[in-house]
């Protein structure tokens, strides 16, 4: 009777241990991480009698936790994947929509510009109308230091995420290193009994670690992981833990790098963050939110410079040459404020750099890294953006030189350089929030052409003369104003005088100044068959530039004359206004492919292909994500249908092990019984 009490007690005590599994994984079904538990039965060692071995019951040999490292570490890959799409996707739709947007973008106040100024080109001394150009032009001023701000803010915004991903994930290598540790600890482990809710909580801690950054995890011995970056830097090692952190830049401030410190040393890890929300979020300030400033400032260099050119040719109302529209794109300050030196080179962090736009059509959005090597006047300058190297060579002695590109040039201004030293140059760099409306009066808007031809009341022949194309009014070596333009309000030079001579078999002309001096060589050969241009567009070629051009057909006589002079009272003049006007649809962007809309229109383009890309592959990535979560799922995951079976299965046989333990007391108590 005691053998059959105790194989009924051995009953009751195991199925009472696995109702209280069965019960702990109902109750934890929805608790994020947890693995489903499975107690093993094993059949107690017999006892051996004459007549063969007789059962002692059962006993629980161990409750298994329903776990697969594979399907973990899949779960752990996907959600890698996942968040860093995730957090790529919510920055670009952003970006997509501030540009995209019909009240955010650029467009609107582009057309609106030029259309004002159209308008204004057809009632050149309307000054409503000047002020409507002026109010235009504003909001184009306006509209582009928006977008910087905008891009500003989420250039903060990434920044401020970045420092709380960096302290999530700090926050989760402490907590899996401290579950190391009380693992490695945890009794019976050397009896192969794990702490399982202990592992639970790791791995659930490894999975959120996992959407922020791409990890890879090792298992060790006493039930110990390691977890390192994709490179193989550690981040935990048993129960000692590395520390992520921020900090601005040294190559370019405006942005963070983040470090990892392992046993008191540090180490730039930039490169190795890849995957997971801060993998995204470094992708997005890489491939989207930096190519936009470039691109931005870019354009707002394109409308200057060309509204620039086009209106310092000009002559306002009150007779003055136009000068700048917007603000001068090669001031002092900001040719130098478009190169950085890195914050890491060496003493005595002297030399200075400068960036001159020579041409914006020419000039390409990007950054490049100026480094120097060997004496230190070695250099090359290397894209940004493909690490190709574009230009290198050797600096004179002393430095001062220049270091040409397409659209602009790297002016090096003197001091120090050392081995080593590196330099970020960004052309556009600042454009588009100092971009600035440098004309502030109706009057002085630049919309008539200094210049004017006529023919002598005398003139006898049909030569006609058109009334000029302007150049320029500067030397383009030095930047000084022409001879001609240096007097305010008439031609210093003029007015000129063209004089023709026809003996019947040809023509020619020579040209006089105002004070009657020759202007160029004598009796310069005339064609009536075809159009004729009046002085030369290169501005090597002396006197025979000006600074503008004539186109003459027909046949003059001889003896005739024709002048060109200062366009004075020309309030009426609206041929400058047309060509500002007509910088609309020119192109003027990509070595002539592109116009201003069209070129805002490609980088709208380009971040919303981004955008849309992104967009598929988190979808795909949500989807991986999905699938292996009910991989997992299906193997450790807690179906509640099936444990209330097992709840059913177990009761019944803890009810009939007590039964068992009643017959053996109704046995004995029946022996009892006989005796009496």
């Amino acid at each position: 009777m005691a053998g059959l009490i105790g194989i009924g007690l051995t009953g009751v005590l195991s199925h009472q241990t696995a109702l209280n599994t069965t019960g702990n994984n109902i109750t934890n079904a929805n608790t994020p991480g947890y693995s489903r538990q499975e107690v093993l039965f094993e059949t107690q060692e017999g006892r051996r009698t004459g007549a063969g071995t007789i059962g002692s019951g059962v006993s629980i040999s161990n409750i298994r936790r329903l776990a697969d490292e594979y399907l973990s570490q899949q779960v752990r890959e996907d959600s890698t994947l996942f968040g860093e799409q995730n957090a790529l996707n919510a920055e670009l739709t952003r970006l997509d929509n501030l540009l995209g947007g019909e009240n955010t973008g650029l467009n609107n106040a582009l057309n609106n510009f030029f259309a004002a100024l159209q308008n204004a080109a057809e009632d050149p001394t309307s000054l409503p109308q000047r002020q409507l150009v002026l109010s235009e032009a504003q909001q184009v001023v306006n509209r582009f230091q928006a977008l910087n701000q905008q891009f500003i803010q989420q250039r903060e915004s990434v920044k401020t995420q970045m420092q709380q991903g960096v302290k999530d994930a700090n926050s989760l290598l402490n907590s899996i290193a401290d579950l190391n540790l009380a693992i490695s600890e945890s009794p019976g482990l050397a009896q192969g009994k794990m702490p399982l809710e202990l592992l639970d909580q790791r791995d659930e801690k490894l999975r959120q670690l996992s959407e922020l950054v791409g990890i890879r995890v090792s298992e060790t011995e006493g039930g110990q992981v390691n977890v390192s970056l994709a490179n193989g830097l550690s981040l935990v090692t048993g129960a000692n833990a590395a520390q992520f952190a921020t900090r601005a830049s040294a190559e370019d401030p405006t942005r963070l790098e983040f470090t990892l410190t392992n046993s008191g040393r540090t180490v730039q890890v930039d490169e190795q963050i890849s995957g997971g929300k801060l993998g995204g979020l470094r992708k997005f300030d890489e491939q989207a939110l930096k190519p936009a400033f470039d691109e931005l400032g870019r354009l707002a260099i394109a409308i200057s410079a060309a509204m620039n050119q086009q209106h310092e040719i000009g002559m306002d109302l009150e007779g003055d040459l136009g000068g700048n529209f917007f603000s001068d794109i090669n001031n002092l300050a900001v040719q130098r404020s478009r190169v950085v030196p890195n914050a890491n080179n060496a003493e005595p962090k002297t030399g200075q750099l400068a960036v001159e736009i020579t041409d914006s059509s020419q000039l390409p959005a990007g950054t490049w890294m100026l480094r120097f090597s060997g004496d230190g006047r070695n250099f090359e300058l290397i894209d940004s953006a493909t690490g190709k190297t574009v230009n290198q060579g050797r600096l004179p002695d002393p430095v001062q030189s220049e270091i040409s590109m397409p659209g602009f040039n790297i002016r090096v201004e003197g001091g120090q350089f050392n081995a080593g030293d590196t330099f970020l140059v960004q052309p556009s760099r600042n454009a588009a929030e100092n971009i600035a409306l440098n004309v502030l009066r109706e009057e002085d808007l630049a919309f008539a052409s200094p210049i004017r031809a006529s023919s002598s009341d005398a003139n006898l022949g049909t030569a006609q003369i058109n009334q000029g194309k302007m150049l320029n009014v500067r030397n383009p070596n030095t930047n000084a104003l022409l001879p001609g333009f240096e007097t305010r309000g008439e031609l210093a030079n003029g007015p000129l005088e063209i004089r023709f001579s026809n003996d019947g078999d040809s023509v020619t002309f020579t040209i006089f100044d105002g004070n009657g001096d020759q202007l160029g060589p004598a009796d310069q050969p005339y064609n009536p068959q075809q159009i004729n241009i009046i002085f030369s567009d290169d501005p090597t070629a002396g006197d025979e530039y000006q600074g503008y051009q004539f186109e003459m057909t027909g046949e003059p006589a001889n003896g005739d004359v024709f002048t060109i002079g200062f366009n004075s009272n020309g309030v009426s003049d609206n041929r400058n206004a047309e060509l500002l006007a007509g910088l609309g649809t020119a192109n003027t962007l990509n070595n002539g492919r592109q116009n201003f809309t069209e070129g805002y229109a490609g980088l709208v383009e380009d971040i919303g292909v981004k955008t849309r890309q992104s967009q598929l592959d988190k979808s795909a990535g949500k989807t991986l994500l999905e699938q292996s979560t009910n991989q997992r799922e299906s193997v450790s995951g807690v179906n509640l249908d099936e444990e209330a079976g097992k709840l059913i299965q177990y009761q019944a046989a803890y009810n009939a092990s007590a039964r068992v333990m009643s017959v053996a007391q109704d046995l004995f108590n029946t022996l009892l019984q006989s005796f009496r």
